[in-house]
């Protein structure tokens, strides 16, 4: 399509780099994501480390204010535990809009990119055919230069 050129292709490089950009976005957001998981993993151990602390501890505390600081921290951080499971809920809702928002981003550079296809099979087919005519005229005029 030297001749001619593809008259969207502003219009696909616009494409291009909203794709890059929901890429990096959607990249940007998976990374939070596991970033919170790997965080609510991590609490999850802390506790069920404290809980067995505290069972094996329970017969050398002295006071019932030993006790109810285990168990107030706890519980605490079973809250804590509570709100990093509905945040990793928030970041993976938005890890599958960012995901949606890339598809279709994707699809919308891919019907251009195959349009652009289209447009240069037709080109190409366009000067085969009129190459094909020009030879076939030399061809006729060596002929009635023969005769």
């Amino acid at each position: 399509m030297k001749g001619n050129g593809f008259k969207l292709q502003q219009v696909l490089n616009y494409r291009c780099e909203i794709e890059k950009m929901r890429k990096q976005e959607f990249a940007s957001a998976k990374r939070e994501f596991e970033h919170a998981d790997d965080r609510l993993r991590r609490e999850k151990e802390h506790v069920e480390n404290l809980s067995e602390e505290f069972c094996h501890r329970m017969g050398e505390l002295e006071s019932i204010q030993e006790i109810r600081m285990y168990v107030d921290f706890i519980a605490r951080k079973r809250v804590d535990i509570e709100n990093q499971k509905e945040r990793l809920d928030q970041l993976g809702n938005i890890v599958n809009d960012r995901r949606a928002f890339l598809l279709d981003a994707t699809k919308d550079k891919k019907v251009l990119e195959s349009l652009k296809e289209k447009k240069a099979k037709e080109f190409r087919v366009m000067m085969e055919h009129k190459e094909q005519m020009f030879v076939d005229e030399i061809s006729i005029q060596k002929m009635g230069n023969k005769l």
